[in-house]
């Protein structure tokens, strides 16, 4: 599938998605649906973020991956693209009103069985889930980062990898003065950086991806 161009992003954005593996047409479709039927579509990972980890969870291959945060499963759906033969992505979303776009394309999915879905929170849910985590990705509730950090730091191997999204927050996190949902995310980046168990790299990927290595 050739690349599509969207006049919302900006020239180094659509070069990067011309020369980046292309999204399947089922994640085409699924973030087509996704943009026509929720209220904040950019929340999906969408193609240039998606291959990512899709490459990442190739290399790292994970048996047990943890996402928090399913949103319509655009996310869902590269990690476990990227899972070994018995890798198990169990992915945790709080909104029962979008369950059934994701719900929808698990089932489309070839890599379906490797999802299972919870709908609730995150704070219950993760403590009666297997682990250690091999990967996780958090992205959901911006506010609750630091939390679910905790929450899951202690159930992720030695070697193991995290990923936490929108952490720019359209670049707000570098302004002087921060608003109140800006400064949470800055909070959160700050105590990752001070965390002395693990090794951490920012990268400029979209609104921001935090790249976490337990030690």
């Amino acid at each position: 599938m050739i690349a599509k161009i969207d006049d919302s992003k900006n020239k180094i954005d659509v070069y990067c998605e011309a020369h980046t593996t292309p999204q399947s047409d089922l994640l085409y479709q699924l973030e087509r649906e996704t943009y026509l039927k929720t209220l904040a579509p950019q929340m999906a990972s969408g193609h240039l973020q998606g291959q990512l980890l899709t490459m990442l969870c190739q290399l790292i291959q994970p048996k047990i991956a943890l996402e928090i945060g399913t949103f319509t499963g655009y996310a869902s759906i590269c990690i476990a693209n990227g899972l070994p033969p018995k890798g198990i992505l169990h992915t945790i979303e709080v909104n029962e009103e979008i369950a059934y776009i994701s719900n929808k394309y698990f089932k489309l999915s070839k890599v379906g069985e490797k999802i299972k879905p919870y709908l609730g929170d995150a704070k219950d849910i993760v403590r009666e889930l297997p682990y250690p985590f091999d990967f996780v990705f958090i992205d959901a509730g911006k506010k609750d980062y630091g939390a679910h950090f905790d929450l899951v730091i202690d159930k992720v191997k030695s070697g193991g990898i995290l990923l936490a999204d929108n952490v720019l927050w359209s670049g707000k996190v570098a302004e002087k003065k921060l608003d109140k949902a800006t400064r949470r995310l800055d909070d959160f980046n700050k105590k990752i950086q001070q965390d002395d168990r693990v090794e951490n790299v920012l990268l400029p990927i979209r609104d921001g991806l935090l790249v976490i290595r337990k030690k």
